[in-house]
This record gives C-alpha cells, sequence and structure tokens, in this order.
C-alpha cells in the first residue's frame, strides 16, 4: 500500500480532500493529513504543521497554483516517488521542479485512480 500526504485537507464532507482521504482508506492507504484548519476526520489529525513524514510513497494536492510556492521546498524535502495534481491543482513550474528532482509529477484525479485501480 502507498503510504499518501493529503496536503490540503479538509473536515468539510463536500470537499475533494475529504473524499480522497476517505476512499485512500477504504482502499487500506496509510494516511497523513495537512491542512489550513486543525481537526481530526477518520481517526486522523489534519496536522497545520509540515512534518517531516517519513516513508511517503505519494503526495496527493488539494491546493491550487497559486498556494503551492510554499510548499515548493517541503514537498521536495519529503522524497516522496510522486506527486498528483489533481484537477484545478495543475502547475507547470511545480511540476517541473519535482521532475528535475527526480519526483514524478502526475495530473489525475485521486479518486479516479483508486476507482480504476491505477493509483
Amino acid at each position: 500500500m502507498k503510504k499518501t500526504l493529503v496536503i490540503g485537507a479538509s473536515s468539510n464532507p463536500e470537499r475533494y480532500s475529504y473524499k480522497a482521504a476517505e476512499k485512500l482508506l477504504n482502499y487500506g492507504h496509510e494516511i497523513e493529513l495537512l491542512g489550513l484548519r486543525p481537526d481530526v476526520i477518520f481517526g486522523r489529525t489534519i496536522d497545520t504543521e509540515k512534518k517531516a513524514y517519513e516513508g511517503l510513497d505519494t503526495v496527493t494536492l488539494y491546493v491550487g497554483p497559486k498556494n503551492q510556492p510554499e510548499y515548493y521546498d517541503y514537498v521536495l524535502s519529503l522524497k516522496p516517488k510522486r506527486v498528483i495534481f489533481n484537477p484545478g491543482t495543475e502547475n507547470p513550474e511545480f511540476e517541473s521542479l519535482l521532475s528535475k528532482n527526480g519526483i514524478e509529477a502526475e495530473e489525475a484525479c485521486t479518486l479516479v485512480l483508486l476507482g480504476i485501480n491505477k493509483y
């Protein structure tokens, strides 16, 4: 299973980051959550501080391009295998930076990838 950090995590069930966290757990993946407001969903804490999570396979983004620059160095420091840019988060600058550092940048939808067994 792929340990995944959800950036832009929310406790609002209407948000796609919430739905992705739920579906990742349902598919047996371990998750970490990073958001703007502290809360607990599915028995897991939404962190508001950028922590040095260990053993991440994937970072899935639910933060728009204009708010992503503050995450560039942080995500690079985590050394995930890939970063998923969900619809609306596409960012050629960040994607290029990731590629230059040997991290796969994938424009896709986490929910769809899980649903079609391509996660």
